[in-house]
């Protein structure tokens, strides 16, 4: 599956872009890598071309176009831009893809799309990560030293007139994208669909935090390990990755954007809000929100809604009607939540305690002795229940064990026979193992067990439905119980929580 990435680089020392693709470097810092006499070190392998360029190197090309039209005179200025196509690391091996191939591509493309542009590329056989994916660096100056043939892409007349800067706006992203897509579909290499969005998407900057933070991360772990003291983390993650894991955890649970919202902010203090259709979330901690756009597609709006959709669909059938639980608010306050959460957590106390009070009334159990009563009640019938329906899984298991054993027995006890009258038993033996092994299996199973004479298996199969039957009666019994029991437990919880916070309250007033 190929990818295109795209670097925009304000670097005036156009030399330097040069001796990044030819010279080995340090992944992390970027600093060219050095031999014993202190000389840059060629990579192993590259391919290196340029075009636009004339009888001139890239760097002079650039420098000349800059002079001539008078631009990229400021530091803030984006002197080049950097395109890397990676290619799937099984084309090599699965569809004959070489450097040499990548190369020609990777040429092929940078003619087709970028014309007019001094523009240097170069193929490498692999990536910092080792993975073995070769990729194509096209790099292009900024400013186009020569008017090009108008095609349907370009946008404005910047982007076919001599003189004018290349813009690498969201549609010519677009447009790059599927010529990516044509240019391995037409050399019949592995491909993905680029312009989708990813569900989950990670900037370049956020890769090497992560890289830097695991490395980091080993390097600690080594020294504890050595010290004969285990690791208390082994993975190491972005304040993004963090976000991500707990958004999800949220969202694969919700089913409307109410309790989406206060679910983030009870369990992990994440506060949400909706500005002109697009999400944004605020960890615990920050003051500065993150924007679902950068974190990846499954966060915007229009996919959260779906997400709750399906689950209120998937789940409307069997959630059970729970009323919500108090909050200690005083205790997580003391934890560090901030006032948002205060906030959200009064309003989610009354809501809670009115739908604990109705449930009461309905059940005519506002006296804490019948309220305990009932408990103890459902919590005896709960048990008996599911004690009852484990047994018959047990029963349901063992006949369908036995229904297995005879009918593996039955269909391969020809090949037994015949293996005691083999001319090559050995031969017969190996050809047959499975089949045997299966038999032989039966065979022990009904011996440990004393079954002499093998039991009908229509009479096995009509008792399988009975104890079925039976399960499905007392497993409503058992689900019924659990569903009340979990409502007046939770009841009894916020009840006596109410009173606890209004002691606080009086003891304070005092």
């Amino acid at each position: 599956m190929a990818t295109l990435k795209h670097i925009a680089s304000k670097n005036s020392d156009y030399t330097a872009i040069e001796a990044y693709l030819i010279y080995q470097h340090d992944a992390f810092t970027g600093k060219q890598l050095l031999d014993e006499q202190g000389r840059p070190m060629l990579r192993e392998s590259y391919i290196l071309d340029t075009l636009e360029c004339g009888d001139y190197s890239f760097a002079t090309a650039c420098l000349l176009a800059n002079r001539k039209y008078g631009k990229n005179t400021q530091h803030g200025d984006i002197k080049s831009h950097q395109y890397i196509i990676s290619f799937d690391p099984r084309d090599a091996a699965d569809n004959g893809l070489t450097m040499e191939k990548a190369q020609v591509l990777g040429l092929k493309f940078c003619e087709e799309n970028f014309p007019g542009h001094p523009a240097i590329i170069c193929t490498h056989p692999d990536g910092h990560n080792h993975s073995g994916n070769i990729h194509v660096h096209i790099v292009i100056g900024s400013i186009r030293t020569r008017e090009v043939e108008y095609k349907p892409y370009m946008q404005k007349p910047r982007d076919w007139r001599e003189g004018m800067k290349h813009s690498s706006t969201a549609q010519t992203m677009r447009h790059l994208r599927v010529e990516v897509m044509e240019l391995c579909e037409g050399a019949g290499l592995y491909q993905i669909d680029l312009l989708n969005g990813s569900k989950e998407r990670v900037s370049e900057a956020e890769y090497w935090v992560r890289r830097r933070g695991q490395l980091k991360l080993d390097r600690e772990n080594a020294a504890l390990t050595a010290a004969g003291q285990p690791p208390r983390q082994k993975k190491f993650e972005t304040v993004k990755e963090t976000l991500r894991r707990q958004i999800s955890s949220v969202l694969y649970r919700a089913t409307s954007f109410e309790e989406f919202s206060d679910r983030l902010m009870q369990q992990y203090g994440i506060a949400v809000k909706e500005s002109r259709g697009r999400l944004s979330y605020l960890p615990a901690g920050r003051t500065k929100f993150i924007r679902a756009h950068s974190i990846g597609d499954k966060f915007e709006k229009e996919l959260v809604l779906a997400a709750l959709k399906e689950n209120a669909e998937r789940t409307i059938q069997f959630k059970p009607d729970r009323i919500g639980r108090l909050v200690d608010i005083q205790a997580k306050l003391k934890q560090g939540k901030g006032i948002g959460y205060e906030r959200w957590a009064k309003k989610h106390n009354l809501k809670a305690m009115s739908q604990t009070l109705i449930l009461l009334q309905e059940k005519g159990l506002l006296n804490e002795d019948a309220l305990d009563q009932r408990i103890t009640e459902l919590d005896t019938k709960f048990h008996e229940s599911l004690a009852v329906v484990k047994d018959l899984e047990n029963r349901m298991a063992e006949n369908k064990n036995l229904r297995n054993h005879i009918a593996d027995c039955q269909q391969y006890l020809p090949l037994a026979q015949k293996l005691q009258i083999a001319r090559h038993p050995a031969a017969f033996e190996e050809q047959h193992r499975a089949e045997l092994t299966a038999y032989r299996t039966a065979v022990a199973y009904f011996k440990a067990n004393n079954i002499t004479k093998l039991p009908s298996p229509n009479k096995l199969e009509a008792e399988y439905c009975a104890l079925a039957s039976e399960k499905a009666q007392f497993y409503e019994q058992y689900k019924d119980a659990k569903t009340e029991l979990l409502k007046l437990k939770d009841a009894k919880q916020n009840v006596a929580l109410f009173f606890r916070e209004d002691e606080r309250t009086q003891h304070h007033e005092r």
